[in-house]
């Protein structure tokens, strides 16, 4: 199975997917001419809830809460686990590529967001949702709906808990199980299990509430979590001030020499940084269009900037962050892998503490990304099956919980990486059909409100 996954993503996640993302992204900067860069003032204004208050506006969440639910499905172990996996793989090199895929993410976002508003439509329940699903529905027409079913197959299995639950259970194993003899540390399947079983009936009481106490929860614990290890890793670095000129060094010239990298390829780094960086901030994949797409608005454009602000504290904040803690402390060149790397390079700045820290920070965002990424998952199971295999849809997410808790964490990578492929294609073609659009948009948008 692992070696099927591994072929899987390796014809995926080839040339032509980078061309697509990275290159779309390009496109998608140049089109737009620089807007949401320009206009990052004004997305902090809509953010901090200025443009609330729109007369006739339909949706679900304010424009702060529809960023922090798009946030708490980026905002988890993507960003320190997945950064470990990027180093592993590809070299610090993968770092400029992710940083890379990140800038052009900005654009890209302000685009998929911007079209989940414009193009609304209502599930077979009647209520209005929005995502690339109902993008390609409503935008493009009934012949592209085999995109729309392509990108609802590849959420509903990529946006399965398997990934965060894994590298939960592992830093909950490697910081409070195994050195307190608890369990061994290779043979740890009962510990994995029941913490498995603990985890599922959680996150289960949770999701009962659906989308009001997801948002309730995410809109309390990411903001915090967020500080919380911004400042950790802030204070790490200033104890290792002197490596970081250096550090940054490294990862620029990495990123065009691949000898540090599996596989010894400069392609290899390349695409592992856009792998990476496509699974932090999920720029051209889509799922957070689901999350911005139920945005109290009537202004598609200001949704799209509320939305180019995601890559910005994802991926170049705090994925920076992860990275030049790991590079700093030497943690990269250790035999740790995953999130295990992250607790090496915090235990070792705060003896004794700072590994219970990171365990902290990692529980609540890892079980926030799992909340939203349910939210992703049943609305795809919804648009193909309709609300009763919903319903099914939900007992089988939170019994995969188990799964991720005893599953291999390289079948996991491998399995939602080809996931993410396939949510990026039929999510990066409809936003470059549908571009003009947006640009159309754009421009009356400023004409009438900036």
């Amino acid at each position: 199975m692992e070696e099927l996954l591994v072929t899987l993503v390796n014809f995926s996640w080839g040339l032509p997917m980078v061309l697509l993302l990275v290159g779309g992204g390009a496109y998608f900067v140049v089109h737009s001419r620089l807007l949401p860069y320009r206009k990052l003032s004004h997305a902090i204004s809509i953010i901090s809830g200025k443009f609330d208050n729109e007369k006739n506006a339909k949706g679900d969440l304010s424009h702060f809460q529809a960023l922090i639910v798009a946030l708490s499905g980026t905002l988890g172990l993507g960003n320190i686990a997945g950064v470990a996996v990027a180093i592993t793989m590809g070299g610090p090199g993968a770092i400029f590529w992710m940083w890379l895929t990140a800038i052009f993410g900005i654009a890209t976002k302000f685009y998929t967001a911007s079209l989940a508003i414009m193009y609304r439509g209502e599930d077979r329940s009647g209520k209005l949702q929005g995502g690339p699903m109902y993008v390609i529905r409503e935008g493009l027409g009934k012949k592209y709906l085999p995109l729309a079913w392509l990108f609802c197959i590849g959420c509903i299995f990529g946006a399965l808990p398997l990934f965060q639950i894994n590298q939960l259970v592992q830093i909950l194993r490697e910081v409070i199980a195994v050195p307190f003899g608890l369990t061994a540390a290779d043979n740890h399947f009962t510990f994995d299990l029941v913490v498995g079983i603990g985890l599922f009936l959680l996150i289960a009481w949770i999701v009962m509430g659906k989308l009001t106490r997801i948002t309730a929860v995410a809109t309390k614990v990411v903001p915090l979590m967020v500080v919380g290890y911004f400042i950790m890793t802030l204070t790490l670095l200033a104890m290792n001030y002197e490596k970081i000129p250096e550090t940054f060094l490294l990862i620029l010239a990495s990123a065009f020499n691949p000898s540090s990298a599996a596989g010894g390829l400069l392609g290899t780094v390349i695409i592992i940084g856009v792998q990476r960086g496509a699974f932090s901030n999920e720029a051209g994949i889509g799922t957070e269009s689901l999350a911005h797409g139920a945005a109290k608005t009537t202004e598609p454009i200001r949704e799209g900037f509320v939305a180019s602000f995601g890559p910005i504290v994802d991926t170049l904040i705090v994925c920076t962050c992860t990275a030049l803690a790991v590079l700093v402390t030497g943690a990269w060149q250790t035999d740790f892998q995953g999130v295990g790397m992250a607790v090496y390079a915090f235990e070792t700045t705060f003896p004794n503490l700072g590994s219970y820290l990171l365990m902290v920070m990692v529980f609540f965002l890892s079980v926030s990304t799992v909340l939203s990424f349910w939210y992703y998952g049943s609305k795809c199971s919804e648009f193909l099956f309709g609300p009763s295999f919903e319903r099914f849809y939900k007992l089988f997410y939170l019994l995969l919980i188990i799964a991720g808790a005893i599953g291999s964490l390289s079948v996991v990578i491998n399995f939602i990486t080809f996931m993410y492929a396939l949510m990026a294609i039929p999510t990066m073609i409809s936003t470059l059909l549908l571009s003009s659009k947006v640009r159309i948009a754009a421009k009356k948008y400023l004409r009438d409100h900036l």
